[in-house]
């Protein structure tokens, strides 16, 4: 079956710096692409960022574009997020994605 386990989350000063991780199995992890969204307490999920299957292309939200880089490695099934100067707006908890299935989320708080 499908798993999306992320990791990498955790407390961090606004300025600073946070690479999530997220390790799929229980399928072809190079014909898919991925994403990372992100959800805060009563708010909806909102796109963060998506890579093509491949790697070559990819797709950011204007709130983090510039900010934020998202990668993969297929050789060992993960897809990253590198979030630089982080923003107390950036709190939330940051769920990976393909189609229909969800990872169980990481926390990320921004916070002095």
């Amino acid at each position: 079956q499908v798993q999306l386990v992320e990791s990498g989350g955790g407390l961090v000063q606004p300025g600073g710096s946070l690479r999530l991780s997220c390790v799929a199995s229980g399928f072809t992890f190079s014909n898919f692409a991925m994403s990372w969204f992100r959800q805060v307490p009563g708010g909806e999920r909102g796109l963060v960022a998506q890579i093509t299957s491949s790697g070559s292309g990819t797709r950011l939200a204007d709130s983090v574009d510039g900010r934020f880089i998202i990668s993969r490695d297929n050789a060992k099934n993960t897809v990253f997020l590198q979030m630089n100067s982080l923003k107390p707006e950036d709190t939330a908890k940051y769920y990976c994605n393909r189609n229909v299935f969800w990872g169980q989320g990481t926390q990320v708080t921004v916070s002095s």
